[in-house]
């Protein structure tokens, strides 16, 4: 039913959407409810029938006032009335309860489909993305569509329904008097075309608007430790009045275009023609005076049409752009797919690079790097910044594909694998800690969600933080903020240590990931380390020489190529970049008592 992309992760059985267009990929979650909405519509044109024919009856009514030999129907017609009226209003409670449950999931399955989407999509896609555009999209975009449904749809539909049924009635009374309702339907719709060709444009930007100033949103707050350092707050706040303004003038603008709308004045002047052609046919006789009274109540009914369309139109155009805002993003290809069904063993540790180029468009990263770590082994990879240490360890759990060349593990090419059972068994700490706004246990369990509390704090103790944990009031079940912000830097990344040890990977990748941590502490980490490094493959990106002389392998990387290999010794006696990295150094000091840095 839809095109689908590539996809690191994939929900098992997820509804397909028509995601060829907006309007298809829109038309298809209707669909998805399709009894409700034909439901929904039978009850619409029936409450609007039951209405129309009140009103007529009315019409009626009045004949037989002004006729005495007909006063015997009037106890009958207004019986009639009040139940039309009843029925009129039951079926229309019934109509919006229909139709507002098809919003209502509208608005969950497409949160629900954006929400897995973005999920697959590979780290280049979200490295290309802002954030704050992204939520926009998630929240407003999405909340749109169920305005659009209700009232924006159900409006629309009364208005044709509502259009169409008295159109009828009408006829019923006299063909003649179809001409001045049928001119004003015409001018109606010609009026309502340019209408929306108008609105659409304006709609759309105001959607972009939003995006744009919640980004800058996003950024401002998140980056607001470097905006209070720099004293940029009133920068900051300038800068946000000035989007807030855009996104407003995109709504006065709208304000504009619907104060320009002539469908009601047009109705008046319809009203009054209606009136004096019935009028007319009612001194050649023609019509009664009943009949004349019965145009003018089904007359009426088209007021709504003609007033609610505003509303409508506009709600289902914000509603489409939002849609279209988010069928953008759930058809952009993602770089990297899940391959279900692909290798899935469990993993030795051997690691294999064939001539591997990487790069991020134009920008080349890396160069032609080619290099085999045994099972078991444990390899330190150093260079200048910016020389593509860690770039390269994320080639090796799929983050990114190399450009050229194949990255191989146990001898099986990384694309092969299935992803989950590559990234299941491979276990990274980053310099940059990320933490979960949620309980220490959980960010420690994290990668495996089935352990117990004995054996996370197993973990911890082995990561040297069930000290510090056992110190908070809560222990395990404190709840760290956004990111890990009520943490220090070392506290961070002992937990993220403690999560590493407790998934036990068997390829462990540590970037930098003792950097915040005391010497002591560190010394603690290290035997810890050292111990769980058994049997495993562990690499490290390090500048320090406590952590790179006890390596089996160094890389040395410079500018994205790698131009020694070794151990700390032979790197030492033959390799110039390695010895450039300890330069600044005093030469007289021993080789293995120095301390290396950035």
């Amino acid at each position: 039913m839809s095109n689908v992309a590539k996809s690191e992760f994939t929900v098992a059985n997820a509804y397909r959407y028509d995601r060829r267009s907006a309007t298809r990929w829109l038309i298809s979650h209707v669909m998805r409810y399709r009894w409700f909405f034909f439901a929904t519509l039978f009850l619409y044109i029936a409450t609007y029938s039951a209405y129309t024919a009140s009103e007529a009856l009315i019409g009626q009514a009045i004949g037989a006032v002004v006729e005495p030999e007909s006063l015997a129907l009037l106890p009958t017609i207004a019986l009639s009335v009040l139940g039309l009226k009843v029925l009129d209003a039951v079926l229309s409670l019934i109509g919006v309860l229909s139709i507002e449950f098809i919003a209502q999931r509208m608005e969950v399955d497409a949160r629900e489909e954006l929400y897995a989407n973005l999920l697959s999509k590979s780290q280049t896609f979200h490295n290309q993305q802002r954030v704050g555009d992204i939520m926009a999209r998630a929240t407003e975009d999405v909340q749109q569509l169920n305005g659009m449904i209700n009232p924006g749809v159900a409006i629309t539909l009364e208005t044709i329904i509502g259009i169409a049924v008295p159109l009828v009635f009408i006829a019923t009374l006299c063909l003649e008097l179809l001409l001045v309702p049928a001119l004003f339907v015409l001018i109606y719709i010609v009026t309502v075309v340019r209408y929306v060709r108008r609105l659409n444009p304006v709609v759309r930007r105001q959607r972009e608007q939003f995006g744009r100033m919640n980004a800058g949103l996003e950024e401002t707050i998140s980056g607001i430790e470097v905006v209070k350092a720099c004293a940029q707050e009133a920068f900051e706040r300038r800068k946000f009045r000035m989007a807030a303004s855009l996104f407003r003038s995109f709504f006065v603008r709208q304000g504009y275009l619907e104060a320009r709308y002539l469908p009601v004045l047009f109705f008046g002047i319809a009203l009054g023609m209606a009136f004096l052609h019935g009028m007319h046919l009612y001194r050649q006789n023609l019509l009664s005076l009943g009949d004349v009274v019965a145009l003018m109540g089904i007359m009426g009914v088209l007021r709504w049409p003609a007033f609610a369309s505003i509303f409508s139109i506009s709600l289902i155009q914000a509603g489409i752009e939002g849609g279209r805002r988010i069928v953008d993003i759930l058809n952009m290809e993602t770089e990297l797919d899940q391959n279900k069904g692909g290798y899935a063993q469990p993993i030795k540790g051997e690691i294999t690079f064939e001539d591997v180029s990487f790069g991020y468009g134009r920008l080349h990263v890396l160069r032609n790097v080619s290099f085999t770590i045994r099972q078991g082994q444990t390899v330190a990879i150093v260079g200048q910044t910016g020389s593509g240490k860690s770039t390269l360890t994320q080639l090796i759990n799929r983050t990114y594909d190399a450009t050229h060349g194949r990255v191989l593990i146990d001898g099986v090419d990384v694309r092969d694998w299935d992803l989950d059972a590559l990234r299941s068994q491979i276990g990274k700490i980053e310099q940059d800690v990320f933490l979960f706004s949620r309980s220490i246990a959980e960010n420690i369990a994290f990668g495996a969600p089935e352990a117990t509390q004995e054996q996370i704090e197993r973990a911890a103790r082995m990561a040297q933080a069930h000290e510090f944990i056992m110190g908070f009031k809560d222990g395990y079940r404190t709840v760290v903020g956004e990111r890990g912000v009520t943490l220090s830097g070392g506290q961070r990344q002992r937990i993220a240590l403690a999560r590493a040890f407790l998934s036990d990977p068997r390829i462990l990748i540590l970037d930098d990931s003792t950097s915040a941590i005391d010497s002591a502490t560190e010394d603690e980490i290290q035997k810890a380390i050292r111990q769980v490094q058994q049997g495993r493959t562990t690499i490290l990106i390090t500048h320090r020489l406590s952590q790179i002389r006890w390596a089996d392998l160094i890389l040395v990387l410079d500018g994205g190529e790698l131009v020694a290999c070794g151990t700390h010794e032979e790197l030492l006696r033959r390799s110039p970049h390695y010895r450039r990295i300890f330069a600044r150094y005093d030469v007289a000091l021993p080789p293995l008592e120095i301390v290396a840095a950035d």
